[in-house]
C-alpha cells in the first residue's frame, strides 16, 4: 500500500488513512507492507501527544504477521514524529524504517524502484 500526502499532514489526514488501513488489513487474508511518500508534504500540523496516541494504537490494534513501513521524509518537522512512531512501534509486528531515498526504501522493502515512484 501505498500513500502520498501533499499539502499540510495534520490529524485529519492521518485519521483517514488509518480508517483506510483498518479496512484494509481487515479485508484482507495476506500481510502487506506500507509505503508513505511524504516528499510532497508542505507543511506539518501535529503533536507529540497526538503522534504518540496514534502510534500505541497502530501497536496494539495491528495483531497480525510482521509487516514492513518505509515512511520517505524530506521535512525536518515530519522527521521527528516519523521517528516518534517508529520508536514507539519497535517490538510491535510493524516494522517501521525512515528513508531520504526512495531507492534505499524500495530495496528494504523488497520492491522495484518504478514500484515506489
Amino acid at each position: 500500500m501505498v500513500w502520498r500526502p501533499r499539502g499540510t499532514v495534520n490529524e485529519k489526514a492521518i485519521n483517514k488513512i488509518l480508517e483506510f488501513m483498518g479496512k484494509k488489513e481487515t479485508a484482507s487474508h495476506e500481510p502487506f507492507n506500507r509505503f508513505t511518500d511524504a516528499s510532497l508534504v508542505e507543511s506539518v500540523d501535529l503533536n507529540f501527544r497526538y503522534i504518540f496516541h496514534v502510534s500505541l494504537f497502530r501497536r496494539l490494534s495491528y495483531v497480525g504477521w510482521p509487516v514492513k513501513s518505509a515512511i520517505l521524509v524530506t521535512r525536518e518537522e515530519l522527521l521527528h514524529y516519523s521517528k516518534l512512531h517508529q520508536i514507539l512501534t519497535q517490538g510491535s509486528p510493524i516494522q517501521v524504517r525512515i528513508f531520504q531515498e526512495h531507492a534505499d526504501a524500495a530495496k528494504w522493502l523488497g520492491v522495484s524502484l518504478e514500484t515506489l515512484e
